[in-house]
């Protein structure tokens, strides 16, 4: 598609009132109030999304056990919104570019409130998943939306300072929500209740966009990708069902694995085809990854996914089948992880605005990311848990410094027309890595810990039946003696899967200490720098351009 010309008018200086271009490219002046009312609704729209999952996190085991679930029934609860989500990223992403942004966030959290009210009528496993599903296409759209919608408002350099604000609430919903799903949990209300707690929340956020948030609307031609997008959700949905079935419904080594491995794999060739040769408009622009910093930092998104969707979806499993705790007691031990996470963005975020630099943050906390899921790989069913908690501060600290200013890093490398697609492209890899994670997380946990209850079950003369090694039993109803088998053998699986975490978070690490640092500008529109091994004259033209811009006029952005 042929660009557009991009008129810009640059500020001298990084100032909180830099706003949202309007209709005719100019910034329209926005002060530091302005902006927190219009980022009021939008905040509350995220931590809506967010807490969908920290919420029912607790209940989860309550849950499997009451609908007569399994461990790879636990694991498909949590994909199932992973996935969903993961697909329409893009794709909501897409739409922004078309509609209007607020009315797409509302539309948005209805889908979200419909697809809670089927989950919390759920009488069946399957009907739960399929409700988490429909979950999982309201949260896509919040996840995407809001982020691109904050990038709209500000600057680059002065996002810094508002990302604080995002870090607070993922800490306000990842350390609310485990609490106060735990308590209904415990309550008369049940799980049930855990899907109802967010509707409130969605109304108001709902009415304070309506009230707030006030965006010019600039449409374009737009054509979305529904192909590709299909194509990508089938070929990755087929890989996940392979890792999470293989080992306990069928062999690792059968007819089945290979029919599911080899049809996931065309259906993603397929899928690459079509983003790479027929979409007008891919859901996965492949050129942008030409640019080094969204190559790198797509690659270390799908890596952290794995770290942080894992942790915090396993942790509180650990507490509750390898500790024994009640979902209460297993929500306030996720106050350690999510206290360093809080510390960590705000701090990181107002010294970005500070400085304007940003891969020091990134390349500590992934450090840090590394070590805490390193340390939580030695953890067992007789761990101290303020050894325990310890481990989680220190992996909160690293993904707080991480998470949100990866995806900074990446708009700050695009050009204004495209960075709904490049922050899209962030969140779909991200959550992509999170559902592969999960998935096969839970497959290697479910198969460890079959061995080990089968083992120990065993050793106790205990015949399996009565006590399938792959079901999530009621540890209360136990026998003191068979309880003791379960718990050491989830205690001990647990430690395993952080272990497998590590060196990928280790991978991740390589490709943030890799990204070539580039100062966060101060206007919402960038000119692509020349790559090093461009010819003078290019380089020239680009920095004349630049030149250009700072002075207040157009530049002429060049076909890619």
């Amino acid at each position: 598609m042929k660009r557009e010309s991009v008129t810009q008018v640059a500020s001298p200086a990084p100032s909180p009132s830099t706003g949202p271009p309007s209709g005719d490219g100019a910034e329209v002046a926005m002060t530091h109030r302005q902006v927190l009312e219009a980022l009021s609704g939008l905040l509350l729209a995220m931590f809506v999304a967010m807490l969908s999952s920290t919420v029912v996190t607790n209940a989860l085991p309550r849950i499997v056990a009451d609908l007569d679930g399994t461990q790879t029934g636990y694991t498909w609860v949590v994909v199932a919104t992973l996935l969903a989500m993961t697909a329409t990223t893009p794709v909501w992403g897409k739409l922004a570019d078309l509609f209007s942004k607020k009315m797409l966030v509302q539309l948005a959290l209805v889908i979200f409130a419909i697809g809670s009210l089927i989950a919390a009528l759920a009488p069946s496993m399957e009907i739960l998943i399929g409700a988490r599903v429909v979950q999982g296409l309201g949260v896509g759209g919040l996840t995407a939306l809001v982020q691109v919608v904050i990038a709209s408002m500000i600057t680059p350099r002065e996002r810094g300072r508002y990302s604080g604000y995002i870090g607070a609430v993922f800490a306000l919903a990842t350390v609310s929500g485990p609490l106060i799903g735990g308590l209904i949990v415990d309550s008369p209300l049940g799980w049930r209740g855990t899907f109802f707690v967010g509707l409130p929340f969605a109304v108001v956020a709902f009415v304070l966009l309506q009230k707030t948030l006030h965006l010019p609307l600039v449409k374009r031609e737009v054509h979305i990708d529904y192909t590709g997008a299909t194509l990508i959700v089938a070929g990755v949905s087929l890989l996940l069902v392979w890792v999470s079935l293989a080992g306990n419904q069928f062999d690792w080594v059968s007819v089945t694995s290979a029919l599911l491995v080899v049809a996931g794999l065309l259906v993603v060739a397929a899928a690459v085809y079509v983003e790479a040769r027929v979409a007008v408009e891919p859901v996965v622009p492949l050129r942008l990854f030409r640019d080094r910093t969204i190559a790198l930092a797509t690659t270390a998104s799908v890596l952290i996914g794995v770290a942080m969707f894992g942790s915090t979806v396993y942790l509180s499993q650990y507490f509750q089948t390898a500790r024994g705790m009640s979902p209460t007691a297993a929500g306030l031990m996720s106050i350690a992880m999510v206290g360093g996470l809080l510390v960590s963005s705000i701090v990181s975020g107002r010294r970005i605005t500070t400085t304007g630099l940003w891969k020091r943050w990134l390349v500590s906390g992934m450090t840090l990311t590394v070590l805490g899921l390193g340390l939580l790989g030695t953890i067992d069913d007789t761990t101290d848990l303020r050894v325990v908690g310890l481990f989680m501060a220190v992996l909160g600290v690293g993904l707080g410094a991480t998470m949100q200013n990866l995806v900074l890093a990446v708009q700050n490398n695009v050009p204004l027309s495209e960075l709904g697609a490049a922050s899209s492209v962030v969140a779909f890899f991200r959550s992509l890595g999170g559902s592969v994670g999960v998935s096969v997380l839970g497959a290697l946990l479910s198969t460890q810990v079959a061995t080990k209850v089968t083992a120990g079950l065993s050793d106790l003369g205990i015949e399996e039946a009565g006590h399938s090694s792959h079901e999530i039993p009621d540890l209360d109803a136990l026998p003191a003696p068979v309880r003791a088998v379960f718990e050491q053998a989830f205690g001990e699986s647990f430690g395993h899967i952080f272990l497998v975490a590590t060196p990928l978070a280790l991978l991740a690490l390589v490709c943030v200490v890799a990204i070539r640092e580039v100062p966060l500008r101060t206007t919402h529109d960038v000119v692509p720098v020349a790559p090093a091994d461009s010819a003078p004259e290019a380089t020239a033209d680009l920095v004349e351009d630049a030149e250009v811009r700072e002075a207040g006029g157009t530049a002429t952005l060049p076909p890619r």
